[in-house]
């Protein structure tokens, strides 16, 4: 055989043996190791049979050997070193995730410091939505007590005989209707906002007009607004939109609905739809009186009640219309805003337009 062909062959049974050990093997030190001596020991064979090859003898030979045998042993020296470092800097990372510090330790390799960082990152996004859920939770347990400790009273006073003229009763029973209403449409906002959070929102899309959509959204809000004294005035055009139209019409008329909510009597409440930039627009104007600046980033957030005026009241829901509203438009790759403008607030919906 050729000095080519026994060195592929030597070579190559290393290189097995070496496969064959790592996976084995559950150390990070023990793997850098074996990869050191494969290739230590595949270098050592090609140059013992180029000597053998080339009979090379005596102190030629010699000083060739000992050339290999340091080479070998800085090689391995190298290898141990950098697989002692890798093994305390993963078990240093470890500690610290173990120990439940969520502030990454500093001063890792690349690789391992990209992991603390993006674990810190996540411990971060953890805290602020298991937050978020407990004060979602005890806000959420508060407004529904409110309505049914007025239920139980009402129930109570009608079994217990303590109202009995048709009248009363027959208030009572319209009290109880609206009530239950009222946590109906709880049970089903915090429904729609698990799945949001879930990732379970499934979009059946089509090709929509907005004009329809600010149409459609009107219709439904009208009673509302008249009931308040609220005047409505809304513009479309016929932007075309690639959007689930019974999700999109939710997101609009949460906005719409608390837009009438916090607008005073004869005050007016705009809708307006267009297509600008290559995107199609949805602008929702209030009467609120505007927003302190500083609760505006987090006026989508759940369980966020900024100020006084714009918590849920008698004629709410649980507050989570906004928080909806921006998860149903993420879903269509869109973004919503919020910004005061003239005597109130300005929402706005940015979607990609139909092409």
């Amino acid at each position: 055989m050729t000095i080519t062909s026994v060195v592929a062959v030597i070579a190559g049974l290393g290189g097995l043996a070496g496969i064959a050990a790592m996976s084995r093997l559950r150390t990070l030190r023990s793997m850098v190791v074996v990869v050191a001596v494969v290739a230590i020991l595949a270098t050592l064979s090609g140059v013992v049979a180029g000597i053998v090859g080339m009979a090379i003898e005596g102190p030629a030979g010699n000083t060739v050997l000992v050339v290999i045998a340091v080479g070998g042993a800085v090689g391995l020296g190298a290898a141990f070193f950098a697989a002692r470092r890798v093994v305390r800097e993963s078990r240093r990372l470890e500690r610290a995730v173990s120990a439940g510090d969520y502030t990454a330790p500093k001063g890792l390799p690349a690789e391992l410091q990209g992991i603390a960082d993006s674990l810190e990152e996540a411990y971060a996004r953890e805290r602020a939505l298991e937050g978020a859920r407990r004060e979602l939770v005890a806000w959420v347990s508060h407004d529904l007590r409110t309505p049914l400790a007025g239920l139980r009273a009402m129930v109570e006073a009608i079994e217990d005989g303590v109202v009995t003229d048709p009248e009363t009763v027959g208030r009572y029973h319209a009290q109880i209707r609206v009530q239950v209403e009222r946590l109906s449409g709880m049970v089903d906002d915090l429904f729609e906002l698990s799945r949001i959070h879930a990732g379970a929102l499934r979009l059946s899309r089509a090709r929509i007009g907005l004009a329809d959509l600010v149409a459609d959204t009107m219709d439904s809000a009208e009673p509302l607004a008249r009931a308040k004294g609220v005047r409505l005035a809304a513009s479309a055009e016929p932007v075309p939109v690639e959007a689930d139209a019974g999700a999109l019409t939710r997101a609009l008329g949460n906005l719409v609905v608390n837009a009438i909510r916090f607008t005073p009597s004869d005050g007016v409440v705009t809708l307006r739809a267009f297509a600008r930039d290559d995107a199609a627009w949805l602008l929702v104007g209030d009467g609120c009186g505007g927003i302190p600046e500083a609760d505006l980033p987090r006026l989508f957030d759940v369980a966020f009640r900024g100020e006084s005026a714009r918590t849920p009241g008698s004629d709410g829901g649980a507050g989570l219309g906004l928080a909806i509203a921006r998860g149903i438009v993420e879903a269509h790759e869109g973004t919503i805003g919020v910004v005061n403008d003239g005597p109130g607030c300005r929402f706005e919906i940015r979607l990609p337009a139909a092409h």
